[in-house]
């Protein structure tokens, strides 16, 4: 579960969920790959059927809504905790229900996931902004599994674990305010849910990069005239990626807005590779870093929260010495929004096609493209028999 979970967070380049708090719920698939093939090949061994496909999926569908549910209204961010806390809870309960508990026992195991508290997000801010950050979900699912294995030993549970006076969580860790659902538990978040598809960048830059990009024929040969860069952005990017100053790793530089900017501005790119020493050490980008502004554009920021849009919009526009400047770009929804599906879908097949390439020979990722494109046999494959097409 910690390594399948680590692979999957590794790039930060799959999906995202915002709201109140932020979060990545394909996380989950840590926990529950890994647990539906561990418990198929006990129930092969025992001489029974294994779970299919259509069981992960129903599980994924499960641990989207508890995580993206539980981030719609709090902000578990404002009180210094990291949203890979909503990920050990999700798994908890799935893994819990997977492994055929109680009702009483799902409850016992998510009780004390909450009990656990939550991993500080010192690792996800300067100055220490690290690559802790691309395991702790792999770390939060795998805690999930373990609570929900000692749950089904008939672990007992806390019934105030949240609530408790002084030592619940909510009086603990969350300023006493109490931990709420907005609506109820449905399909809601995995239709809405975002993709990464253009760019491996945090999801509150992918509109500012798809600016950048758009404006890099007009800027790549007058880089030295630039006197100024501004961007406009929701108040929630401004919190967490506006970062000035030097920066010291791959994972210092992904999370800041202006670096994710300058390197599209450069190069009409921006890659995983872009954030390493080889690239980060062009002078340029640090140049161009000094001249961006960053304002929060309240619209911005009240379509970010509107639950109908759920806009992540950023604009740039950029200024030259001799008085000129370009329009000002400006994109509501990144490629991965539901609203652009139609756009995105096909760039997704393309993304995950070219993915496979890096890593299988033709035939393997021939067989990878025809297991996943049919929803039919997808759904009826075993997990055995879907695990067995990843071995290289």
């Amino acid at each position: 579960a910690f390594n399948t979970g680590a692979m999957v967070r590794w790039l930060d380049f799959n999906d995202t969920w915002l709201a109140a708090e932020w979060g990545h719920p394909s996380d989950n698939l840590g926990g529950i790959l890994a647990l539906a093939d561990y418990l198929s090949r006990q129930q092969v061994a025992r001489g029974d059927e294994p779970l299919r496909m259509s069981d992960v999926l129903t599980a994924m569908i499960q641990a989207h809504e508890i995580q993206g549910g539980l981030a719609l209204k709090n902000a578990f961010n404002r009180v210094g905790l990291d949203h890979v806390l909503l990920v050990r809870i999700a798994t908890t309960a799935v893994a819990a229900r997977m492994l055929g508990g109680t009702q009483e026992q799902i409850v016992n195991a998510v009780s004390n996931a909450w009990i656990d508290g939550g991993a500080l997000r010192t690792y996800r801010h300067a100055p220490n902004t690290g690559s802790r950050k691309s395991w702790a979900a792999g770390d939060a699912t795998s805690r999930g599994v373990r609570l929900a294995l000692m749950a089904l030993q008939d672990e007992m549970g806390y019934p105030s674990a949240l609530t408790a006076d002084t030592w619940g969580f909510q009086d603990v860790l969350f300023g006493g305010s109490p931990v709420e659902l907005e609506r109820e538990l449905g399909s809601y978040v995995m239709e809405n849910v975002l993709f990464k598809i253009s760019f491996p960048a945090e999801f509150h830059a992918q509109t500012a990069v798809e600016a950048a990009m758009t404006l890099h024929a007009q800027v790549r040969d007058r880089l030295e005239d630039i006197r100024e860069i501004v961007i406009e952005s929701q108040e929630a990017a401004v919190r967490i990626i506006d970062k000035t100053g030097p920066l010291d790793n791959p994972a210092d530089r992904d999370h800041c807005l202006q670096y994710m900017v300058a390197v599209p501005l450069i190069f009409g790119r921006l890659t995983a590779d872009d954030y390493e020493d080889a690239v980060a050490v062009d002078p340029r980008i640090d140049e161009l870093r000094e001249k961006m502004t960053v304002t929060e554009n309240e619209s911005f920021s009240v379509d970010y929260l509107d639950p109908d849009k759920r806009a992540i919009g950023n604009a740039v526009q950029i200024f030259f010495n001799d008085g000129t400047h370009t329009e000002r770009i400006a994109v509501d929804y990144p490629v991965g929004h539901r609203r652009r599906r139609e756009e995105g879908i096909p760039l997704l097949l393309e993304k995950f096609e070219s993915s496979l390439n890096t890593r299988f020979d033709e035939t393997q990722v021939k067989g990878i493209l025809e297991a996943c494109s049919d929803r039919a046999q997808l759904e009826t494959m075993t997990v055995p028999e879907f695990m067995d097409l990843w071995v290289a």
